[in-house]
């Protein structure tokens, strides 16, 4: 058959969901690995809780969970101490180009760092927008202010991308640490205090 096109066999890639959305939290633990490495500070994930109703034991060593339930809704991702201060702060990613949904922070987690704002605690969420690899502090103040207006009838139910660009904390990005969001806390909530 020369001279002929022959037809191209068409392959369907298999695309996996498993880790989508895990580069931002992946980051944020690289990076709070380097700050315990180096003792700047002690910043953790916070565990799920789950409350197991069944276990497989196909083997000895290999339980496994088969069903469970969460506990009570989770507040925010991460939490620890740094410079004696505690921070209390949640990750969000979004695919948008134009905003940021407030549909993905829920009420428990507005109150639970409002809750952290008025004790005196340090709160905010960062903020990683996939399309432009550029990850943002919000401030919690900020965020209630947001947040505040959606609850209204009319109110804008996202915060635009504008907005971080303007006013916004840019989280440098470099190889260790990762995404140095203790930088930005520095100048964003401790310049004012010294």
């Amino acid at each position: 058959m020369l001279g002929y096109p022959t037809k191209k066999k068409v392959v369907k890639k298999e695309v996996n969901y498993a880790n989508l959305g895990m580069t931002l939290e992946s980051d944020i633990d690289l990076t709070n690995q380097y700050y315990l490495r180096k003792s700047i500070a002690v910043i953790h994930k916070k565990p799920t809780p789950i409350q197991v109703v069944n276990v497989s034991y196909p083997a000895r060593n290999k339980a496994k969970i088969t069903e469970a339930y969460y506990r009570t809704p989770s507040t925010t991702d991460y939490n620890g101490l740094y410079k004696g201060y505690y921070i209390d702060f949640d990750a969000k990613e979004t695919n948008s180009k134009t905003s940021f949904p407030l549909s993905n922070i829920h009420d428990h987690q507005v109150q639970h760092l409002k809750d952290i704002d008025t004790h005196g605690g340090i709160a905010f969420l960062i903020i990683g927008w996939k399309k432009y690899q550029e990850y943002y502090l919000l401030p919690f103040k900020e965020l209630f202010h947001f947040w505040s207006s959606a609850q209204e009838k009319d109110g804008r139910k996202s915060i635009p991308y504008t907005y971080f660009k303007e006013n916004g904390y840019l989280i440098p990005f470099s190889y260790e640490p990762r995404l140095d969001y203790l930088s930005v806390v520095e100048k964003v909530f401790l310049s004012q205090t010294k």
